[in-house]
């Protein structure tokens, strides 16, 4: 955001408050998906406040238009385009419900094509790499780096065996788990909660941080996060990120984010058998075609069932 830019008017400035209440509130969003949502509406209002447009009822599709022109000459991705591009529409369409303007200028928007990107999925020979890689890791470490090992291990473990959230995993309270059913309890987009499962691998790692790497970390005024950092506070999505790409050069595969971990166990899921809607009630998704993303690496399974089962085959 440019510091530049004009600061916004007083009532431009409290929609976007009362917007933002209507996200958490309304929405259950949660900080940083408002946080993203508040920078694109910012961005808009003070684009439009510098081009002499300085209430909501004044902006149009004109405004709109020329905003996500001036993005894209800035180079940025067509996807981050696309996304503040959303933000938008989701502000005005609430801005018009709650009677703030007459009509609602981005319904004349067009939302550009982004091109299908496939996500990023390991093969279940390098997710094992990857994981035998920290169980050896933590077995091997000298006793003052042995939690910090078995942190590494648990998480990825959890994120690979459960195709959790890196968010909803940084979230997880040592009571969410249920290492008897191996099962973890997690709030995932929306605030919506579900139960996943997770197998034996991953129960053993989260045993281990428990009751071997957990307690090396707790400090007094030490709430129940499972993860924790090494102040004893809770061990956030970055620090997840970084013992994931650490792990990736350790086990010799490609780099990959705990994003990728999530993809890798919702296609393995499908390449052994499970189907779609069990797959999208583990991933949490809301939409089943965004299930469907992983069905494309999956082909030499369909060519057999296809083979085995029609008759002109």
């Amino acid at each position: 955001m440019d510091p530049d830019l004009p600061p916004l008017p007083a009532d431009l400035a409290t929609a976007v408050a009362r917007f933002d209440e209507h996200l958490a509130v309304q929405r259950g969003h949660s900080a940083h998906t408002r946080r993203a949502y508040r920078a694109d509406v910012t961005s808009l209002l003070r684009y439009a406040v510098r081009h002499g447009v300085n209430t909501l009822p004044a902006i149009d599709v004109g405004t709109l238009r020329g905003w996500l022109a001036a993005q894209a000459d800035r180079g940025l991705a067509r996807s981050t385009v696309a996304r503040r591009g959303a933000s938008a529409r989701a502000f005005l369409r609430w801005a018009q419900r709650a009677g703030l303007v007459e009509g609602d200028p981005s319904v004349r928007l067009a939302s550009p094509k982004l091109p299908r990107t496939l996500p990023t999925v390991l093969s279940p020979e390098a997710a094992a790499r990857m994981l035998d890689t920290a169980r050896d890791d933590a077995a091997a470490a000298e006793p003052d780096a042995r939690p910090a090992a078995l942190r590494a291990w648990a998480a990825a473990e959890l994120l690979y065996g459960s195709g959790i959230r890196v968010g909803e995993l940084a979230q997880v309270d040592v009571g969410d788990v249920d290492l008897g059913g191996r099962l973890v309890r997690v709030l995932g987009k929306g605030g919506k909660e579900r139960v996943v499962p997770f197998g034996v691998p991953a129960g053993r790692a989260v045993t281990a941080w428990i009751e071997g790497g957990r307690p090396a970390f707790v400090r007094a005024g030490t709430d129940r996060a499972l993860l924790l950092g090494n102040r004893g506070g809770r061990w956030g999505q970055r620090q997840v990120r970084d013992a994931v790409h650490r792990l990736a050069r350790r086990a010799g595969v490609d780099d990959v984010a705990p994003h990728a971990l999530r993809h890798s166990a919702a296609t393995h899921l499908l390449q052994g058998g499970s189907d779609l809607r069990s797959v999208q009630e583990v991933l949490g998704h809301a939409d089943l075609g965004t299930t469907q993303r992983y069905t494309h690496v999956d082909g030499e399974r369909l060519r057999k069932v296809f083979v085995q089962a029609f008759p002109r085959a």
